[in-house]
């Protein structure tokens, strides 16, 4: 199992970050996400292999003044 904000879900051998977002989180645009303790930004999403047990925070990019 991955955790995606404490959600539970099922790990798959050979799972990238970009994996994980396009089939749980498809309908948001994250920038960059913490992966186990880690910043991961999206032009690293393909290449980041997310390892089971592994727990995924996507932080949304917040803008204002």
């Amino acid at each position: 199992m991955v955790y995606l904000d404490d959600i539970a879900i099922a790990w798959q051998e050979g799972m990238t970050v970009a994996d994980l977002l396009d089939d749980v989180a498809a309908d948001y645009h994250y920038a960059v996400v913490k992966l186990d303790g880690r910043l991961v930004s999206r032009p690293h999403f393909a290449s980041t292999p997310v390892t089971d047990g592994s727990r995924i925070v996507p932080l949304p990019m917040i803008a204002g003044g």
